[in-house]
């Protein structure tokens, strides 16, 4: 159900980023596969909430962003295989610090602006 209120917020913030936009065409996101955020879900509810917006049909893009690990001990850094497997690969170490893989952002997004009339500038 959180992806209902993560899905508001996108919509929200490519209105406001798009406010002079006729249409909003696609809009790119980065999630970090640490976060618990579904992109099927995020899509589902993109698709009856952005009805009736400037939104409406626009494609989502989703990039997953791998964990990486940075090991305290031999300063290896590492990407998570498995989301419960913290030890170093290099070591053995556990003290570990997450450097990536839990992002959530909007990092782009595609509008149609308005056509503007030419100006005719025969005399």
């Amino acid at each position: 159900m959180h992806e209902l209120m993560i899905t508001q917020s996108i919509l929200n913030i490519a209105l406001k980023h798009a406010q002079n936009a006729d249409h909003i065409t696609d809009i790119f996101l980065k999630i970090g596969d640490l976060s618990s955020i579904v992109d099927e879900s995020v899509q589902f509810y993109w698709d009856i909430i952005s009805q009736d917006t400037p939104a409406q049909n626009a494609k989502l893009h989703f990039e997953r962003i791998p964990a990486t690990m940075r090991c305290l001990d031999c300063s290896e850094c590492y990407q998570l295989r498995h989301r419960d497997e913290f030890t170093c690969p290099h070591c053995g170490g556990t003290a570990v610090q997450l450097v990536s893989g839990d992002e959530f952002c909007v990092e782009a997004i595609d509008v149609q602006i308005p056509a503007v009339n030419a100006i005719d500038s025969s005399c």
